[in-house]
């Protein structure tokens, strides 16, 4: 049998994609080596490179969860008023680069007339970074999407203005397992009562081992009921982090009743500038009150 011949590597989808076949050509000969920026109004990134070539950011605001038409819409203004160049941030905000100042104004005009704020740099309220919501994800305690809809309705003029005395990131969350966020202020999901579990479905939905191994706290163990091959919760133990529901969703923990949010502060994933910190509890049991949570706007607003 003949050898088979070596295959160069393929990339796949694991890790960070290659950014330079998409880059603004300005930024990819200055990949680097930049002297110095600035920022000539709210919303406008100016970055001088080494070399003395300019470049022009425009920062909007968009939602996290975007339809196709307004994708098209982004991109034709791109192709139309910013060289056919975007990116998007971390914080759902999109950035249109330009190589020439004189094209700044018609693109901020542009945007704006569309509905799509620019600001979110410098000392401001940037966008809120939130989870899937109701939308797509399977175990939502609330829609974290609806949060940050009404908080960003009512902090607009923090985002398109530098006023702040410092810069202010907010994050929310749907649910108290997977996507806790930590920021500057952060909006999470807190369930306040065990979970309720319907015994007849236990058996034929859920992996027990898989359910008992996931609990942090060891409260949940196998058991029957009127028969049948069940699950059980020591209350006593139990510390309502939901854990238990993405493998069973018999073992229910949403409910009107149950389902809370509560305000953290001073959290920080990341070690740029200063090192990571846990956050704080500022308020907890307020009321899970959609479409507007006004509950909770208030509390933000007196925290800024």
């Amino acid at each position: 049998m003949s050898e088979a011949k070596a295959m160069p590597r393929r990339p796949d989808e694991v890790g960070v994609p290659d950014p330079f076949p998409f880059m603004h050509p300005v930024l990819k000969k200055n990949y680097g080596q930049w002297a110095w920026h600035d920022r000539p109004r709210p919303g406008v990134l100016h970055h001088v490179a080494k070399s003395g070539d300019e470049v022009w950011t425009v920062r909007a605001g968009t939602q996290r969860q975007m339809d196709v038409l307004t994708i098209r819409k982004l991109c034709a203004i791109a192709d139309e008023y910013a060289e056919g160049h975007v990116r998007f941030t971390t914080r759902s905000n999109i950035e249109f680069m330009v190589s020439s100042f004189e094209k700044v104004p018609a693109l901020i005009h542009k945007l704006q007339s569309e509905g799509f704020p620019v600001g979110g740099t410098g000392n401001s309220v940037s966008m809120i970074s939130h989870t899937q919501g109701w939308l797509h994800c399977d175990i939502p305690g609330t829609d974290a999407s609806g949060v940050v809809k009404s908080l960003m309705d009512l902090l607009h003029k923090e985002f398109i203005s530098e006023e702040m005395p410092n810069r202010v990131h907010i994050t929310t969350s749907c649910c108290q397992v997977n996507c806790g966020g930590q920021g500057d202020i952060s909006i999470n999901v807190q369930y306040t009562k065990p979970p309720k579990i319907n015994h007849d479905l236990i058996a034929n939905i859920c992996e027990r081992p898989t359910v008992v191994a996931r609990c942090p706290v060891a409260a949940i163990r196998p058991a029957m009921v009127n028969g049948k091959p069940s699950l059980e919760v020591d209350e006593k133990k139990c510390i309502c982090c939901g854990a238990c529901y993405p493998p069973c969703p018999p073992m229910q923990i949403n409910g009107a009743d149950s389902t809370k949010l509560a305000i953290w502060v001073g959290g920080k994933h990341s070690n740029a500038r200063s090192r990571p910190a846990f956050h704080k509890l500022v308020v907890a049991n307020l009321p899970n009150n959609p479409p507007r949570w006004p509950e909770v706007a208030e509390v933000v607003r007196k925290v800024l």
